[in-house]
């Protein structure tokens, strides 16, 4: 029970540092900074990527 809750801790934790770049990225955009925005936003996928690692081996550790 105490994984489940940490693993559902940390995949929350990822999906709002993937939202907040992404909504910071959006921002950026719109307020005319192109390339920044650019940049922001692709940060989205490397955090998701390095976040599905990270629960695997949180996973993997505990079994």
């Amino acid at each position: 029970m105490q994984r489940q809750k940490r693993r559902l801790r940390a995949a929350l934790a990822i999906l709002g540092a993937a939202f907040t770049s992404f909504l910071l990225s959006v921002t950026l955009w719109f307020t005319g900074s192109h390339e920044q925005g650019l940049f922001v936003g692709l940060w989205v996928p490397s955090i998701l990527s390095f976040g599905a690692v990270g629960l695997l081996m949180i996973g993997n550790r505990h079994e």
